[in-house]
């Protein structure tokens, strides 16, 4: 490296070109810029990392004004450098320090206060200068919101490493990120931000970026490829470049001179320029000696990750700045790789700028020659940049979600791995969210769980900016105030837990009717629950779990409220599932949970009001004459209703839920005995293992209901077909005979003959007290498909809840159909009148 050209590394990034080495013209403007240099400044975001003498000082020479990085990261480890050892002399001040991120993979600086659609200019500074004393330079990632940038390889610790890009901001903010790689610890030195004007770099676009070449020629002073062609070895930038782009010299060419500067005055640009050329940049041109072609070449850099596919941006800069006798001209070609002419006969106008650009492909290296025409005067050249052209594939966050997430994290002061954007890249999504990603848009978040995080305050409004979310818990946690209202305008929320909360005032009307029309599952405290059931006074029925209270709602909406019990088998695990399982999905043939209660030892739900009792109780009631018996038409709509409960859980998930404790209890019934599945504390979910295999596990749910505790979809369908045979029997599911007990599919089977008299001796089976305002036709179909239901042994041979459903609506559009058909039919007799009383069936059997 020449003497020169290592003068320039010294002062790399810090000295502009003296104004004493200017013209009278150029002169003056840059006075008049640096009198305006606040005006001209809005734009710009220049921090020293790591810097914590004071909030900001001036750069004397440049007149930009350094901040520290504090406002701008919470994360990572300030270290000083010793510049004077370990750097070349007279680097710029904000070398001494640096910030380092030991922790986690993804650390990141948020620039704010972006107009979203704005094209910016960012540079990232590094300079390693053995800051930890381990003598070992680091290489990582470095990213631009969700989108990789370049690689940062450390290769002399004492070198400035300096990496530049154009790129659109999709929102009011800019991230830029460093991600640990396992190859040592990222750090930074220097981040900056310049606005540019909408029209410049008409090449970055809101899909594509624009990376400066970072390679590093033997005679230059550093790695960007942004060149001007004077022959002094002076660094070009603000104020002469109004947006602060830093111009190297080009390297040392042994054929090539300065060209003479005879017109005295400023390079101008031309009306629809989009590059932005400074004069001063403009005026440095040379020329070639004795001969009539420039040749220029560069090479990819390894380290920003390129390949065959990869294109290149060559930008181009060209003026007149000599004044040519009436019979000279000068004219000449670009050519790019040999093969692609740019312009032919060019012939570059006095003191105004022209830019061509060429787009070439590929690694190694590439060519660049301005050719002569005949006669010509030698070609010449004031500037070139050259970028890669990197797409933006990365799929970010919505803004909305984006800035919303961040205020929370601000506001609470959440550590976690709360870095960059929230959901994108998928590899360094923060902890605690759930997104939807797509390729075609932004993803949103539509869970957040910060349960037990030590979050202290109000709710604060910006948990009602993530439009899109479905399930939020802030259990277990130090919050306090009221409920605030937003969180029912929520419109996607279908899950909300405050519970173990300090939490205060009554629920806001906005989320109780939520919870009323089943899209809302809310978490409530145990005083609420004791309020709400005014201390448990009415008790409506008691199970394994616990018991099962009325109560209303702050506005009177009826509801019951099970309470598990202290001494009930059924523990968390159980309680969590049924909250989880319900909490997935919305059907009518599922019991809607309104909310529930987790609060220290006390475990509640709190379910729609079911003022038809359960199935069991409901058959028991009309044996003992309490009611009228259930026709054979409402047992028969009672079926097909269970049944299209349990198919939703088969078929609407991508993962289907198994109910495992079918029975007549745990069918639930409305005042017009419509029905509905509850009590899924004992659900799971099938997975591609139990899909295609049988598992056994622990025996579960009720005897008589459940065969040898199986666990794949057809174990849902053995107990519906038990539950079939106790609507048509209305006897138990296991029941003592001759001092056996039997299970009232053997039962039904034992009672039936072979062959074509079984269809004649379905009458031994049936409910008395409908056995003559029944189609014994209808009534034998059921039992048939019940007992294809309740195999055994041969579970595969079992019909699927969907088979069941079809069969079972077909059999009610029959029933339907005879009804309207004659008023003396059957089905219409039992509907319109009671049966007759008959003996009482006494039901036993587990509960």
């Amino acid at each position: 490296m020449s003497r020169d050209a290592a003068a320039a590394h010294r002062l790399l990034e810090i000295e502009p070109p003296p104004v004493w080495t200017l013209r009278r013209e150029e002169s003056f403007l840059a006075t008049v810029r640096a009198c305006c240099c606040f005006d001209r400044l809005i734009g710009f975001i220049s921090i020293d990392c790591g810097y914590t003498t004071t909030p900001k000082y001036t750069d004397d020479r440049t007149g930009i004004t350094y901040v520290s990085d504090d406002g701008f990261t919470d994360s990572g480890l300030i270290h000083s450098v010793n510049r004077e050892e370990n750097m070349q002399p007279d680097v710029a001040l904000r070398y001494s320090t640096v910030r380092s991120f030991p922790n986690g993979t993804r650390n990141c600086y948020t620039l704010q206060s972006l107009t979203p659609g704005g094209k910016y200019y960012v540079r990232a500074a590094f300079g390693y200068g053995n800051y930890d004393a381990l003598g070992m330079p680091p290489t990582f990632d470095l990213y631009l919101g969700v989108n990789y940038w370049t690689t940062v390889s450390i290769i002399n610790s004492s070198t400035a490493y300096i990496f530049e890009i154009v790129a659109v901001s999709p929102a009011n903010y800019l991230q830029v990120c460093f991600v640990n790689k396992g190859l040592g610890t990222p750090f930074i030195s220097g981040l900056d931000l310049r606005s540019l004007q909408e029209n410049l770099y008409p090449y970055s676009t809101a899909t594509q970026s624009l990376v400066l070449l970072s390679f590093f020629r033997d005679t230059v002073g550093f790695g960007p490829n942004r060149y001007h062609f004077g022959t002094d070895y002076r660094h070009i930038r603000y104020p002469n470049d109004t947006y602060d782009r830093i111009w190297q010299k080009y390297e040392d060419v042994p054929t090539w001179t300065i060209l003479s500067d005879t017109i005295n005055g400023i390079v101008n640009n031309s009306p629809n320029d989009t590059y932005g050329a400074p004069s001063a940049v403009m005026r440095s041109v040379s020329t070639p000696v004795n001969a009539s072609t420039m040749d220029l070449w560069w090479s990819s850099d390894s380290s920003m990750n390129v390949d065959a596919n990869t294109k290149f941006l060559v930008v181009l800069y060209f003026a007149e700045l000599e004044t040519l006798r009436e019979d000279a001209f000068r004219e000449f070609s670009v050519i790019l790789d040999n093969n692609i002419t740019l312009v032919s006969a060019f012939r570059p106008e006095q003191m105004l700028t022209t830019v061509f650009t060429g787009i070439v492909q590929g690694t190694g290296s590439h060519a660049i020659s301005l050719v002569a025409t005949p006669n010509s005067k030698p070609p010449l050249i004031s500037a070139m940049e050259i970028y890669l052209m990197r797409p933006l594939n990365g799929s970010a966050t919505y803004a909305g979600d984006a800035i919303a997430m961040m205020t929370i994290q601000t506001n609470y002061s959440i550590k976690r791995n709360w870095e960059g954007d929230p959901c994108s890249p998928v590899a360094f999504a923060w902890d605690g969210l759930n997104c939807t990603y797509n390729t075609s848009g932004s993803s949103r978040i539509i869970a957040l769980y910060l349960s037990s995080n030590g979050l202290n305050g109000e709710i604060v409004p910006s948990f009602g900016q993530l439009a899109s979310l479905q399930h939020l818990d802030l259990s277990h946690n130090n919050l306090s105030g009221s409920i605030p209202n937003f969180l029912g305008q929520l419109t996607s929320l279908t899950f909300l837990d405050l519970s173990s909360n300090n939490l205060s005032g009554p629920i806001p009307t906005s989320l109780l009717q939520k919870s009323q029309d089943g899209s809302l599952t809310l978490s409530f405290r145990y005083e609420q629950l004791v309020l709400m059931t005014e201390n448990f006074r009415n008790k409506i029925s008691e199970g394994g779990f616990g018991s099962v209270y009325a109560g209303k709602l702050e506005d009177q909406t009826p509801v019951a409220v099970k309470i598990r019990s202290q001494d009930s088998s059924q523990g968390d695990k159980e309680f969590l599932a049924e909250i989880k399982h319900l909490a997935i999905g919305r059907h009518r043939n599922v019991v809607t949970l309104f909310g529930y209660c987790k609060d220290e030892k006390h475990l509640g739900l709190v379910y729609e009001y079911m003022a038809g009792g359960n199935l069991e109780q409901r058959l028991i009631a009309g044996s003992r004459g309490q009611e009228a018996p259930l026709t054979w038409s409402q047992r028969l709509k009672i079926a097909v209703d269970s049944a299209s409960g349990l198919h939703y859980l088969h078929s609407a998930f991508n993962t289907p839920l198994i109910h495992r404790d079918v029975k007549a209890t745990n069918i639930l019934l409305t005042e017009k005995l419509d029905a509905k599945i509850s009590d899924f504390g004992m659900a799971r979910a099938l997975t591609s293992e139990t899909r295609t295999h049988t598992v056994t596990t622990t025996l579960t749910g009720t005897e008589g209901y459940l065969r040898a505790g199986e666990l794949r979809g057809k174990t849902d369908v053995y107990s519906f077909g038990i539950v079939l045979l106790v609507l048509i029997t209305n006897r138990p599911a296991c029941s003592v005979v001759d001092n056996k007990h039997t299970n009232i599919a053997d039962w039904v089977r034992a009672s039936l003959g072979h062959g074509r008299s079984r269809g004649q001796d379905v009458a031994r089976v049936i409910d008395q007290r409908i056995r003559d305002h029944c189609d014994l036709n209808s009534v034998w179909k059921v039992v048939e498909l019940a007992l294809r239901c309740a195999q055994r042994e041969e579970a595969h041979a079992r019909p699927t809840m969907t088979e069941v459903v079809a069969t079972l609506e077909a059999l009610q559009r029959e029933v339907v159909a005879s009804a309207a058909g004659t008023s003396s039919s059957s089905a219409m007799a039992e509907d319109l009148q009671p049966a007759d009383a008959v003996d009482q069936v006494q039901l036993t059997g587990a509960q």
